[in-house]
């Protein structure tokens, strides 16, 4: 049975804690996920997994073996790099990105990279939630922050800057909005993560804090967007995702003159040390293709 496959199957289990998981991620049966692991035991004379009916755990001979093992598989993946004399770039990239930006501005551009580029496949990782890369393994991470983490590298590609909209019908029978201040008396869409729901705003050299009533929370951009569509109040959206339905009119900008905080766009990797070089070409593609305002 082929070792490089059975260690895939044996860091994918680690990674998700389910046989059932890993048979759909790679797509094989899960009768074939538990014969590779067996296979991955009986190679290196150890029991690796712990298997009840509920859960799946490391052993402690598991987890000492778990690291060489992704290290194993890196190393496997830069040989096939070398050996391919074609000079084609080649492989499999996994990339995390939030679900609204995935959907509205990484999908087109991973579209033409794979045109460019037909001997590379990517796996797309949608979470709003920020994840270890090397335990999850992901290659690249697209985040939207103030300031990336501190424990990756991150090459920001492009700004992120925000609005405040409603729906026609929402303004059309709520009371008008002037000022900050008056965002207080409307119903706000909010993110969830968020404990105290403060929209920081400035205009000019003014700056104002408004803490805002959520009745309806989310974890996740679009759902606020929806919300919005719905005459659900006012949410605070990022252009890349709004823009058109404010050229459309299905959506209007409240307090045009009060500007929300910008953020950058960030490509997260780990580390640039045996990056492959489908990895970089990727990174450096998202770079350009961002380097022009796209929303």
């Amino acid at each position: 049975m082929d070792r490089l496959t059975a260690a895939k199957v044996f860091v994918d289990v680690a990674t998700s804690g389910s046989f059932t998981a890993t048979a759909d991620r790679l797509e094989m049966s899960r009768p074939m996920v538990t014969r590779y692991i067996e296979a991955m035991e009986s190679w290196l004379n150890a029991r690796l997994l712990h298997r009840t009916t509920r859960k799946v755990s490391l052993t402690t001979a598991g987890e000492d073996c778990l690291e060489e093992v992704k290290l194993w598989l890196k190393q496997a993946e830069s040989l096939g790099d070398l050996a391919n004399t074609s000079g084609e770039l080649s492989g499999t990239i996994r990339l995390a990105t939030s679900m609204s930006f995935g959907y509205s501005q990484v999908v087109p551009v991973i579209q033409q990279f794979l045109a460019v580029h037909p001997k590379v496949s990517i796996d797309v990782d949608l979470q709003d939630s920020v994840t270890d890369l090397t335990d999850s393994q992901i290659d690249i991470a697209i985040r939207i922050a103030s300031t990336p983490d501190p424990s990756l590298i991150g090459k920001p590609i492009a700004l992120c800057e925000s609005v405040i909209v409603a729906s026609p019908h929402y303004l059309a029978n709520s009371e008008p909005i002037s000022t900050p201040g008056d965002l207080t008396q409307h119903t706000c869409l909010g993110y969830k993560n968020f404990q105290q729901h403060v929209w920081h705003l400035t205009k000019a050299d003014l700056q104002q804090s408004v803490e805002v009533s959520c009745r309806l929370t989310a974890n996740e951009a679009t759902t606020l967007l929806n919300a919005a569509l719905c005459h659900g109040g006012l949410a605070m959206q990022p252009t890349y995702l709004v823009s058109q339905y404010l050229k459309n009119g299905q959506l209007k900008q409240v307090l045009p003159d009060w500007k929300p905080d910008d953020m950058t766009v960030y490509v997260l990797y780990s580390s640039r040390k045996h990056m492959r070089p489908a990895v970089r070409a990727l990174i450096d593609y998202l770079s350009d293709y961002f380097s022009t305002s796209r929303w």
